[in-house]
This record gives C-alpha cells, structure tokens and sequence, in this order.
C-alpha cells in the first residue's frame, strides 16, 4: 500500500556531497572555500539538487583534512569565515534548498582546547572527557584494538603516564561519550548551528561513539586477508556499535526535534540488520541512517535485486529507504563499474525507493584518478602505501570547463587533475544530450515531478544473471517500470504475472526513447530504460 503520510523535504528531494577542498577555489589557492561553494549554486540548482551536504569546513590543523576538528564553531580560514557561511547558508535557502553540515562528534583534535586540557593532567576537569588508561602490566597497550588508519588505536602520553584512545589519527583523540558532560557539550555545538538555520546533520562514524566499558580485545577477524586493511585484522565487536550508542543517537535526535523539519544522517557501515537499529525505537534515531550496499555489492543483477529486497523488507515501519553510489572515502562508482554501467548506476540511483545521495562529480562520470606516491595527502594512503588505500584518488578536483584546471582554480590544485578533463567537464555535457549529466539531470528531472518516483511504492518485477526491474507505484500518479541490464551483452525477458503497456520516458540509450514496450523487452549491453506505463 502506498503511503499516506505527508512526506518532509528529505524525502522528496536530492542530495548532493560537495567535498569543499574540490569543489571550487575562489581566492586562487588551489582549495576549494564556501564562497566557491556559493559561486556554483545555480549549477545545483540548474542539476535539479534539493539539498547540499558539505563535508567538514571547522577550524582544525588538518590532520585528516577536516576531521580533526580544533573548534567546533569556527570556520578553517582556508573555506572563509563564518561570514561566508552564513552568506552560503542563505544563498542556499534563496534557491529553496537545504544544508546538510558534516558533524563529527566521535573524535576532537589534539589541538582542541578540550584536550589540550584533558592532557595536562590526570585530575584535570575534563581528563574524563577522553579515553584515558593505564598500561597493561609490562607497559603494553590496554588492550587490542586497532586504528583504522593503521597500528595500535592506544598512544602513549610521556607527560601523565597513560594511553589516550584514537580510533583513527594519533591527533584525532576520541571523546568519551559516557560523560554527561561531553554529551551536553557536543549538543550545545549542535545547537549552534541549528540556530543559524542549518537543516541537518550527517554524523560522522555514528556507530563508533561509544566503546565497551571493559575495553575487552576484540577477536580475530577469520577471514582477514594480506590484502586488506590491518584494521580488518580484528572484528571490533567492542570497539564500535555499542548497544548504549542508541541512547546518545536518541539526544541528538530530540535536539533536532526541537527545530523544525531538521534532519540526520548517521554514518554506519554495518551490516543490513544491524544498520536498520539506527533508526531507532518508533523512527527515533537517525532520519537516514547510511545505506552503503551500492558501494560495498559486486555489480550483479540478482544480488542487487536480493539486497534491494532484503533492505526492503528489513526497514521498520515509517522508516524512509536512502541510496548511495559514492563518497569522499570510497573509490568512484565511474572506477568501479565503467562509463556505460555508470549510467546504467544512476538510473537505479534516482529510481529507486528512498532518498539518493550523489557525489560530487559523478554526474559527469568523473573517474579516481592516479595520484603519484610523492604526491599523496590523504593520511590513510600514507600509513598504509602498500594497501593502495588513499582516498585522494576521489577527492580530485572538480571538472567546470576546459580552461586551465578545469575551472576549478586559477592556480595549481592540491591535487592534480584527471588528464582528460578537457573533454569531460560541465561545459562540455551540459551540450551534450547523450552525456552523463545530460542523463542525471533529465532523471532527476523526471523523479521530481513524478509522484511514483518520488515517494511511490517498490515493487520487484525480475531477475537473474543481466536484469533487474522493478514498478514504482503511486495512487495520484502514473506509474513506471525500471528494467536494467547490468551486464554488457544483450539481454531480453518475457514480463509474466503483469499486464504491461507504456511507453520508454527515459533510456540510457536515447534512440529506445519514445518506443512502446509491451510484455517482452529485449535490451543491449549496458541499458537501462524508464518505462512510463499507460493507465489502464
């Protein structure tokens, strides 16, 4: 049955993940600011994007590119000032979009006053603050959990005698969210930006808040593999998703609800029945907890058919379904899969149930592109350089134009550009009706003013080893058949339980547009076609 309940703004619309060091520099650094943001809204708007989330802008050393955050109410000078954000912000409410803020509360920086005073002494006031212990017997770690930037999670403090806990950089001490204290401060800073108006958060490592009491090891991983990342080493059963974890995700979301129509986003790679917990008791957790299945899959039809359903099927009741290709830590879908099935991804992104999160970029196809070793910055790349693990290759900048650096900045980016930025770019596919983002902006297009799409029911149709199809279904509205090949040879299936007649909206292949489908659809390699369904 389709639903009757009204829908809020996160439900109906886009997201978009801007990464500010690449989005656009305005002051000719080579690192993308807030005013570069705010000098390319009317792309977004243009694309059809309803809300913006922007990874994090906050004061910090930048140890981990943001997420080291030195003060959480202060903007890093190189994006600009508060000025300019609240400029953002408001250049963003004039076009009747939304802003989503990065917020990290699992961690500070060891240059945050917090912990500058946690440090300086064992009965400091806030030395609870932090996850202090002493050594084992010996003068070993207090126990054995990793980083997952590589090594001990545990670093020594000469000047107290203990071991501080980070669950990712040595400068990037976890705060210890048993203490009300902490609790209360992270909720002020929460509080702060509400009141200038932002519209939600994303929480960074939700699931990694809160850590096991005993600080009990935690066992090892059976599957672990060289390849892998020496994190992966262990299962961190006791390092992460914490059952008392709800609790705090449960205040922050009575503080959002104190605001009106304000929304979360909880990072959580975890397993589906673990994941959907995060909603919390009566959808009182996070709004959107992250669904990473897309990014985690094998491309294959029946098993993204399965997880699709499996998601479904698992969702509590009045919890809202959320998709995701790509993000800052992950390699490009474009890498992934290849240009064509890329265009083949985006269908299944912006048809699904649910709300879809797009990554920078990834609307023109962009690519990770090779980052020489001398020329890494990413500190997961550094500290594990035979793992091939460095997020830059999808954090590159940008491609606006043909001009020099793309259009991204007059002078040479922090990181280097792919090489065939020239011919793939904004300016050059806005022109391009058979482009990449010729083809998200007519899906989102279409979603946005398509009930059925939008907010609709899902309905499985068939798969097996190339296809996947599905209805989506609305009361007020006509309805439509997705079919996908995700392989690349062709492909054909007789529709069998369904009555069905229409006409293809939308294909990824815009010679197949216009045609009249009927009970046997065959499709080549690569395909994906939006099937608007004649009334009956």
């Amino acid at each position: 049955m389709e639903r009757k309940t009204k829908h809020l703004w996160w439900q109906e619309g886009v997201i978009y993940q801007v990464y500010p060091r690449s989005f656009q520099d305005s002051n000719n650094d080579g690192i993308g600011d807030l005013k570069g943001i705010a000098h390319r809204l009317d792309y977004l708007e243009w694309l059809g994007i309803t809300a913006l989330w922007l990874s994090p802008v906050y004061s910090s050393p930048m140890a981990d590119f943001g997420y080291d955050i030195s003060d959480y109410q202060d903007i890093h000078p190189l994006f600009g000032t508060l000025e300019d954000f609240d400029v953002l912000l408001k250049e963003v409410h004039n076009r009747g979009m939304k802003l989503i803020l990065d917020l990290v509360p699992n961690h500070t920086s060891d240059q945050h006053p917090w912990f500058l005073e946690s440090k300086s002494s064992k009965n400091n006031p806030k030395r609870d603050w932090y996850i202090w212990h002493d050594a084992r017997p010996g003068g070993s770690v207090p126990n054995n959990w990793l980083s997952v930037f590589g090594g001990s999670a545990w670093e020594w403090d000469e000047t107290t005698g203990q071991y501080y806990y980070h669950a990712f950089l040595k400068e990037q001490p976890d705060l210890n969210w048993r203490n009300p204290e902490v609790q209360k401060a992270m909720l002020d800073v929460m509080r702060f930006w509400l009141a200038k108006g932002v519209d939600g958060f994303r929480v960074d490592v939700m699931w990694h808040m809160i850590k096991d009491e005993q600080l009990r090891d935690n066992p090892q991983n059976p599957s672990y593999e060289q390849h892998m990342a020496t994190y992966e080493q262990l299962l961190p059963f006791y390092s992460t998703d914490q059952p008392e974890v709800h609790e705090i995700v449960r205040k922050m979301r009575d503080v959002l609800d104190s605001y009106d129509e304000r929304m979360m986003i909880g990072e959580i790679y975890l397993p589906l029945h673990k994941l959907v917990a995060y909603y919390g008791i009566d959808n009182k957790g996070a709004h959107l907890p992250f669904n990473f299945q897309l990014l985690a899959l094998p491309w294959d039809a029946r098993q993204i058919a399965a997880a699709v359903d499996q998601y479904e099927g698992a969702l509590p009741a009045g919890g809202w379904p959320n998709w995701v290709l790509g993000n800052h830590d992950q390699p490009r879908i474009t890498s992934r899969v290849g240009l064509e099935q890329a265009r083949v991804a985006a269908m299944l992104l912006l048809t699904l149930r649910g709300t879809p999160t797009v990554y920078y970029g990834d609307e023109i196809g962009m690519r990770d592109v090779p980052i020489p070793f001398e020329e890494v910055q990413d500190p997961q790349g550094l500290n594990m350089p035979d793992k091939n693990l460095s997020r830059d290759p999808s954090r590159t900048p940008m491609q606006w134009d043909n001009g020099n650096y793309a259009g991204f900045s007059v002078s040479k980016p922090w990181l280097r550009l792919a090489k065939n930025y020239a011919r793939e770019n904004v300016a050059v596919q806005k022109n391009d009706a058979y482009s990449m983002l010729s083809l998200y902006k007519r899906l989102i297009e279409l979603r946005q003013k398509e009930p059925a799409l939008m907010t609709g029911d899902y309905k499985p149709v068939y798969s097996d080893h190339h296809v996947m199809s599905y209805l989506r279904e609305s009361a007020t509205s006509d309805n439509f058949l997705i079919v996908l090949n995700l392989s690349h040879r062709p492909c054909y299936f007789t529709i069998k339980n369904y009555e069905i007649k229409g006409r293809i909206e939308i294909a990824t292949a815009l010679e197949l547009e216009g045609n009249e489908i009927t009970e046997t659809i065959s499709l080549g390699g690569d395909e994906g076609i939006v099937v608007r369904l004649s009334k009956k």
